[in-house]
């Protein structure tokens, strides 16, 4: 009747179709599972808030992260990478996010956490706008799944303002 060949082949591309199926399925129950993380920013000190030789204000911030992220976690999660980013308007654009700092969370365990920390990253602004100006600090993730669609979501904290004057 059917060589080895055949009967092979047919069985492969059941085999991958069950395995398609079921990845399917799983990608799509990990959607039923309610997600609510929280997050909080303390920005304790302005460690210094300056203007460059070319114009350019240039701000460090020291800042306290909290973060209970556990719900993001299911069995279909392999990571999060999450980052913290100012956001602010100028004349020049209408918005501004520049990132201050980002980590990897590769387990559950390590998804609530606090930490005391200063910008990883410089904070530039192409411009003299900054004195006086209210920003926002939010805290964005992306949840990498084992298998499924990655995505995205963020908490914007509101009420910051830089300094009037360089330090």
């Amino acid at each position: 009747m059917h060589s080895f060949g055949y009967r092979l082949n047919g069985l492969l591309t059941f085999s991958v179709t069950i395995l398609a199926i079921m990845c399917a399925i799983a990608s799509l129950s990990d959607n039923l599972n309610s997600r609510s993380p929280s997050a909080e920013i303390q920005v304790m000190n302005i460690n210094w808030f300056q203007k460059q030789p070319q114009a350019n204000d240039e701000v460090s911030l020291t800042m306290n992260i909290s973060a209970d992220l556990q719900s993001l976690f299911t069995w279909n999660t392999k990571q999060l990478f999450i980052f913290v980013a100012a956001e602010y308007d100028t004349p020049k654009n209408s918005l501004n996010q520049v990132s201050l700092w980002d980590a990897i969370i590769p387990a559950k365990v390590h998804a609530k956490f606090w930490i005391h920390t200063s910008n990883k990253y410089r904070f530039v602004d192409q411009g003299k706008y900054l004195r006086g100006k209210k920003f926002n600090l939010t805290l964005h993730w992306h949840v990498m799944p084992k298998t499924g669609k990655m995505f995205a979501d963020k908490i914007v904290l509101t009420g910051y303002s830089f300094p009037e004057e360089y330090r």
